[in-house]
This record gives C-alpha cells, sequence and structure tokens, in this order.
C-alpha cells in the first residue's frame, strides 16, 4: 500500500468528504443522486466517488475496464462538488476497510463519511472486516427502491452505531438493471 497519494479534491482542516465506492459498471443517475441527497442532508463539502479496479465481490467477467469506468463516472458526476478518482488503485488497495483506513491515514485533517444505497447492505457483512468498518467511519444510507424495510430494520449490518438513513425521492437505476439492458423498458 502506498503511503503517499495526491488527493482528488481539495482536502483542509475540517473538510467533510463523502466516499461512494462501487464498481460504478457503469455509472448512472443512481450514483449522482446518491451524491446529491448525502451532500445536502449530511452538509458535505465534497464527495469522492472511488471507481474499484476489481470489486472483490464481483465478476471479473463483464467488469469493463477501468479507465473506460472512470470516464462514464466523470461524465456522469457533473457536479462541483463531486469528484471521481481511481485513488484504490493508486493507493494499492481492495478493500474498502484497507480504503478507508488509508485515506484516513493520509488526509487526518478530513471527516469522512461512507456512502451506500441501501441496496448494499444485503452484502454487507460479506465486506472484509465489516464491522471494523463500521467503527472505522460514519455510515449513510440513501435509501433505494425495493430494500427500504432491510435499511430499517438494519438486519444486515445490526446494532452498530454511526449509521444514518437518508430518504427521499428513490432513484431506481442499478448498474446491473443498466448492463441487463432493462432501463427505460417496462416489466412484463
Amino acid at each position: 500500500m502506498k503511503d503517499w497519494v495526491r488527493p482528488p479534491g481539495p482536502v483542509a482542516p475540517g473538510l467533510r468528504i463523502g466516499l461512494l465506492g462501487g464498481s460504478f459498471n457503469p455509472a448512472h443517475d443512481g450514483h449522482l443522486y446518491n451524491s446529491e441527497v448525502a451532500l445536502k442532508e449530511l452538509g458535505l463539502d465534497y464527495v469522492w466517488w472511488l471507481v474499484s479496479p476489481q470489486n472483490p465481490l464481483k465478476p471479473v467477467e463483464g467488469m469493463a475496464p477501468l479507465v473506460k469506468r472512470v470516464a462514464t463516472a466523470r461524465r456522469i458526476a457533473h457536479h462541483p462538488r463531486i469528484r471521481v478518482t481511481d485513488i484504490e488503485q493508486d493507493m494499492g488497495t481492495q478493500f474498502s476497510f484497507d480504503t478507508v483506513s488509508a485515506l484516513k491515514r493520509r488526509f487526518p485533517q478530513v471527516q469522512f463519511v461512507w456512502l451506500m444505497g441501501s441496496d448494499n447492505l444485503a452484502a454487507f457483512r460479506r465486506w472484509r472486516r465489516w464491522a471494523d468498518f463500521a467503527r472505522l467511519v460514519p455510515i449513510a444510507v440513501v435509501l433505494r427502491p425495493g430494500s427500504v424495510m432491510k435499511a430499517l430494520e438494519m438486519r444486515a449490518i445490526g446494532p452498530l452505531a454511526g449509521v444514518t438513513i437518508l430518504d427521499g425521492k428513490r432513484n431506481p437505476l442499478s448498474a446491473t438493471a443498466i448492463r441487463a439492458g432493462l432501463v427505460g423498458k417496462r416489466p412484463a
């Protein structure tokens, strides 16, 4: 793991930065929506999209090249306070716990908040060192259609402190649906 990396955006004492990690295969308006909700509701200064070189919980097959996923994410993230980065590749990290640990070491003056859609809660216990991760950084969960009860019951995370639920108009887009060609089609 590299000890020194260039920040993807401004860093200064007291800045609050949301971290939205994932494959972004492809990035879509749902990612933008989650980021905008978090910026507003949590009073964040910035959101960094951490485009993962390879999510360890997802298959390599069907994964677009990192450079393409980063380029697509940059086209979607047309907000002045959202920064798209492949910093995990620069740091040599693969797991969210390692990434956040490294970011906190590198930028100790910044207050990080992990952002996730409620659809990701089902797999949260499969994350490497998930319980340590939940203690490492506050987590904000943006409710997604079809996964509201999962988030409200918090069974996937359990009784951990530092989890905030953000609700509002819900965005139904998912990268899985986009790759399957289901976006814009009516359900059968």
